[in-house]
């Protein structure tokens, strides 16, 4: 059930309305994937919510030189052409360098900057040219207007469906903090912006050979972001977090994910209001 969008069309509709971007951090194998994305496709239907599924062929900022970074590039397009293609599910995945960026585009609906690289000059301009819809994530280090510049190295290659991410600002060592003002302030650019939820409560490096996180704050951060304006929200998910490869301290089990989600749609249902 390949349900087709043009990047035009994916980007209207992205911009038309409140969406979910969810899946496992990383693929672990293709039964996990294809098992997150068929449970977000139904809590999506059910609440009515545009969803887009998202995982890593490569983490390649992971804390450890032993830490499971994913299957690689060619494994991992080809498990997301088949999710895509078993779902009818958009997409989305991160690149880390340039000449990954047309490769993945042929697969991907979306291309992920990662927040590491989101001044990478070169990556972003890779990105741009595929005329896919680029997501870039605020760097933990930079502050929401310094993301203007960031916006006009995508525009210079005559693609303008660019989406910003909010993934937490650092707070000290091991530590991350959510400045709502981020929303309003991204939004100034003309885009949509998201919530990423889950990385949001991350503490980077803080279980010393690996990151930790706190999971029971993810749905007050996703509903503050809601209310403060963000156009959709990222959640990374899985079946068992607890023993997820990547990330599992602040992923949101998957059998929560439908309950969350109407939470949010609830939310997003009151009217906005610019003052």
């Amino acid at each position: 059930m390949n349900q087709q969008f043009t990047a035009q069309e994916l980007y209207d509709r992205l911009q038309s309305g409140p969406f979910v971007i969810a899946g496992p951090c990383v693929l672990e194998d293709l039964t996990l994937g294809l098992e997150c994305a068929h449970a977000l496709r139904e809590a999506a239907a059910t609440t009515g919510l545009f969803a887009i599924f998202k995982s890593s062929y490569d983490k390649a900022n992971r804390t450890s030189i032993t830490s499971f970074r994913g299957p690689g590039l060619p494994q991992g397009i080809s498990w997301l052409a088949r999710i895509r293609e078993e779902t009818g599910l958009p997409v989305i995945t991160d690149i880390h360098e340039p000449d990954q960026a047309e490769e993945v585009g042929r697969v991907a609906d979306i291309l992920q900057i990662p927040a590491f690289l989101c001044r990478q000059t070169s990556l972003l301009l890779a990105a741009g040219k595929t005329g896919r819809v680029v997501n870039i994530k605020k760097g933990q280090f930079l502050a929401p207007w310094d993301l203007g510049p960031t916006v006009d190295k995508v525009k210079s290659t005559g693609n303008n469906k660019i989406m910003l991410t909010e993934r937490g600002a650092s707070f000290g060592y091991n530590n991350l903090v959510v400045d709502m003002r981020s929303f309003p302030v991204m939004r100034s650019f003309g885009v949509p912006v998201i919530m990423d939820a889950t990385h949001s409560v991350q503490l980077p490096g803080g279980l010393g050979g690996r990151s930790g996180g706190e999971r029971r704050h993810v749905p007050a951060l996703a509903r503050a972001a809601v209310a403060a304006g963000a156009d959709g929200v990222f959640l990374e998910c899985h079946p068992d977090p607890d023993k997820a490869l990547c990330d599992g301290p602040n992923s949101w089990p998957l059998q929560k994910l439908e309950a969350l989600l109407e939470n949010l749609a609830a939310l997003w249902r009151v009217p906005r209001v610019e003052w």
